[in-house]
């Protein structure tokens, strides 16, 4: 069986589309390439922001739940969704840029080796950047146009996923005994001792890393992580890591057809929720390339109801 390729994408909380879709497009300059809504409750948007393409490995998608409360922070829970750009140099532009943008964000600090920078939505999702100087060994996707971002500072698709869990072993155990990443770094955090696992040819697309803490379990709510997908090649590969996954007791969907993708989920022992998701088909499914994004995308099993769904949404600036 072949190795995870990386991270898919990471599905998030979010409870205004409207300035969700200001902050990924305008501050962060991401495209929007997917419109569409959570398929599992069609009431809801869920958008997609990646890069020019949409390709896997660069997509933050957001679903809009508007009674959404706060956050408490804590354990068990996907604490922090990385973005690559494709240097340091970058890195300190994000820096003076997002301050002058009144956006929360840290200092730039090593973290597994790069450089990364600590920041913060509007609704408190935690974000870090992470220059691909030393990490680019899995292939980042292509910078969208922004007129206030240069090319060369673009985020370029999804970095590595920090978790934090009280049991390390448990989470260990699904990264390595059942996905086959393996551990290949490890060093001590302001947030607690972190541990760094990669697959495929690692670096910032393709690794997890895992804080042990002692906090009480997260409460989610806007600005909390979902989920994390990670990438298979195939629905054929995704059958086969079906098997690995019941092989080992876990739990899970079964095969879920999402139309842009053939997903799984199940949870670790700590309730982190996965998903493996496939590379294709993709969202030119139902659009063009260079209209990705503009209208809202229905799956064909909920075309009938695009009245009722459209309804139900409130215009976002896209519309």
């Amino acid at each position: 069986m072949k190795l995870i390729k990386g991270i898919h994408h990471v599905s998030s909380l979010t409870a205004d589309a409207r300035s969700n879709y200001a902050f990924y497009t305008d501050v962060l300059g991401m495209r929007l390439v997917k419109k569409t809504v959570n398929q599992d409750d069609p009431g809801m948007y869920h958008l997609f922001y990646a890069d020019r393409y949409g390709s896997p490995g660069t997509d933050f998608t957001f679903f809009e739940i508007p009674m959404a409360g706060r956050t408490y922070r804590g354990s068990q829970s996907i604490s922090s969704t990385g973005l690559r750009v494709k240097s340091d140099e970058a890195i300190y532009f994000w820096k003076e840029r997002l301050e002058k943008q009144q956006v929360s964000v840290g200092e730039p600090v090593i973290r597994a080796g790069r450089l990364t920078l600590a920041l913060e939505d509007h609704e408190g999702q935690r974000i870090r950047l992470f220059s691909d100087r030393h990490g680019a060994a899995t292939p980042a996707g292509t910078a969208w146009e922004h007129p206030d971002i240069p090319e060369d500072v673009a985020i370029v698709g999804l970095g590595p996923s920090e978790l934090t869990v009280r049991s390390l072993a448990k989470t260990e155990n699904v990264l390595i005994n059942v996905l086959s990443f393996i551990k290949t770094g490890g060093e001590q955090t302001e947030e607690g001792p972190m541990t760094v696992y990669s697959t495929a040819s690692g670096g910032n697309g393709a690794e997890v890393h895992v804080i042990q803490s002692s906090e009480s379990k997260e409460r989610p709510g806007r600005g909390s992580v979902h989920h994390l997908a990670l990438r298979v090649e195939d629905e054929e590969e995704l059958k086969e890591w079906k098997q690995a996954i019941d092989d080992a007791g876990y739990d899970n969907s079964g095969i879920v057809e999402r139309y842009y993708f053939t997903s799984l989920y199940f949870r670790d022992s700590n309730g982190i929720l996965f998903e493996l998701a496939t590379d294709g088909p993709g969202f030119d499914m139902d659009e063009p390339i260079e209209q990705l994004g503009q209208k809202l995308a229905l799956p064909p099993f909920l075309e009938e109801r695009r009245e009722e769904i459209e309804q139900k949404l409130k215009p976002i600036k896209a519309d």
